[in-house]
């Protein structure tokens, strides 16, 4: 038995749903997914004579790049308010105060962006901060 008005020539897939649902998708990835690596960041630190202390295996490490943005461990703090700031320290840092705090900020640092990561460090109770610098080129050599 054959039905009127249906043949079988006429029989297609329509692909236009499955591509419309693929680059709706691939618009999600593509504005969820972050390109920066923040272990490949570079920083310029400050030059300093003193030579460098003995180095401990619990050392907290906050960087701060020269736009003032805040990386603790190599994380990301998204806001650059002490509040948001110590929040983050104490999540990495847990109730371990006597940890050994490195502070690497950039030369071209804004100071109140270091001052605000030592406030950050000194209202939480953190008292073995260091602040990383590099050896001072001597004075003939230049």
């Amino acid at each position: 038995m054959r039905i009127a008005g249906r043949r079988e020539e006429d029989f297609e897939i329509n692909v236009i749903p499955l591509i419309d649902v693929l680059l709706t998708l691939l618009m999600f990835f593509v504005m969820t997914t972050t390109f920066v690596q923040h272990s490949a960041m570079k920083v310029t630190l400050p030059e300093a004579s003193a030579n460098a202390g003995n180095q401990d295996s619990r050392v907290l490490t906050i960087l701060v790049d020269t736009e003032g943005r805040y990386f603790i461990d190599n994380n990301e703090v998204l806001s650059p308010s002490v509040e948001t700031l110590k929040e983050a320290l104490m999540r990495v840092a847990g109730d371990d105060r006597a940890r050994q705090v490195v502070l690497r900020a950039d030369a071209m640092t804004p100071h109140q962006a270091v001052v605000t990561a030592m406030d950050a460090l000194g209202q939480l109770g953190f008292e073995r901060l260091t602040i990383a610098t590099t050896p001072a080129k001597a004075q003939g050599s230049r």
